[in-house]
């Protein structure tokens, strides 16, 4: 049997899920072998490779906005979820306190310091060694045979940092009153205070202007007075988001359909501009109708020439609140959906690596993970 030839609109109305003003409806996907007689649905790379599309919207250092186009919900689903807890980087993890004057309590301080995301030259952070955490057993305890304080610190796997803050009264302002800023030296604890120790073979990546630092220096970590001090060293160890939600490299990273408005007949007047206050700003624009409008038959325009009309501006701007089919007058004239495989992904990175490298990052181990599952297949085969 010859395949089917598949309409483009036709292809349009089966990828489109139906929004309604108190249901959903066509959430399956159909594209799949034997669904519809006579057309051929197996996945092909071929066809695939043709028809996979990115388009990026935004692109800044930590925040990046982009769409994959023509890809199925699993892969764009394993991404997301790559982003948030399977991305190495780098978080302090073990910090041995000399002297804590401030009103924070060891522990609490030290959870305060594992959440600075640290940052430095992209080479250096892969050169460095992931440790797998401990496993733990059934109820929680540890079942690991060397726990974390007898494992020996390598060049290759930890990273060294000093905190050392001492505060004191400015010259000439002991007695006085004002704000803690005029009055004493290193009142407040920053981020920035935080200092990199240099082990072995590091100076190779992260001498100079490569030195492990904090992403953001304005982090505050604690407050002190004059005679108090700080006084500690930290190890910081690379890991995964599934270890620590501290090892995350992401602020968020989701994604969702790309919204569609189909106006079905004309929003002319007063009805066009309320049309367009359903939505928010620049989603639906307001323009005259043209004499050539006017003179088609059929258009709906007759007559109107010079009157407002509803137009779909940029859908990636609507949030598909329905608000739209509230109104008696709109329900019959626009037709809500999402594009089921058309995902406008949004992704924030924490500091340590760039928004985009993080993406092209999560394409990496998922790529990985295909070659050791199709590595284990090879196995049981033979």
């Amino acid at each position: 049997m010859a395949p089917a030839f598949i309409s483009p609109e036709e292809e349009r109305r089966r990828k489109i899920v139906g929004i309604n003003i108190e249901t959903v409806t066509n959430v399956t996907s159909t594209d799949f072998p034997s669904h519809y007689p006579g057309e051929d649905h197996s996945w092909n790379l071929a066809k695939f490779a043709a028809k996979f599309q990115v388009k990026v919207h935004q692109n800044k250092p930590l925040d990046s906005v982009f769409s994959l186009i023509n890809l199925d919900a699993s892969l764009a689903n394993a991404f997301r979820r790559i982003l948030l807890a399977e991305v190495p980087t780098l978080a302090i993890e073990n910090v041995y306190i000399r002297s804590n004057d401030s009103i924070i309590a060891d522990e609490v301080l030290s959870h305060r310091l594992g959440q600075i995301p640290l940052t430095g030259p992209l080479s250096g952070l892969k050169w460095l060694e992931y440790i797998p955490r401990r496993p733990q057993g059934l109820l929680g305890e540890d079942s690991a045979r060397v726990t974390e304080e007898e494992r020996e610190a390598k060049d290759n796997d930890t990273i060294v940092m000093k905190l050392q803050v001492r505060c004191g009264w400015k010259e000439g302002m002991r007695g006085k009153e004002g704000e803690p800023e005029e009055l004493y030296e290193h009142s407040n604890v920053y981020a920035s205070d935080l200092v990199y120790e240099i082990q072995g073979r590091q100076s190779e990546y992260f001498s100079d202007e490569n030195a492990i630092k904090p992403a953001n220096p304005s982090i505050l970590i604690a407050k002190i007075r004059p005679g108090d001090e700080i006084d500690m060293v930290m190890h910081a160890v690379k890991g995964i988001g599934a270890d620590h939600a501290k090892f995350s490299p992401v602020a968020t990273a989701t994604y969702r359909l790309l919204p569609t408005i189909d106006i079905l007949q004309p929003i002319l007047g007063r009805d066009a501009t309320k049309f367009a206050r359903c939505f928010p700003r620049g989603v639906i624009e307001l323009e005259e109708v043209t004499r050539e409008e006017s003179e088609r038959e059929g258009s709906g325009y007759h007559g109107k020439v010079g009157e407002q009309k509803a137009v779909v501006g940029d859908v990636m701007r609507d949030t598909v609140s329905r608000e739209c089919l509230r109104h008696d007058e709109f329900a019959s004239k626009v037709k809500l959906g999402r594009i089921r495989d058309h995902f406008i992904f949004s992704v924030e990175s924490a500091g340590q690596m760039p928004s985009d490298e993080l993406f092209l990052e999560s394409v990496r181990i998922l790529r990985g993970k295909c070659f050791l599952l199709k590595g284990s297949l090879a196995n049981i085969m033979r």
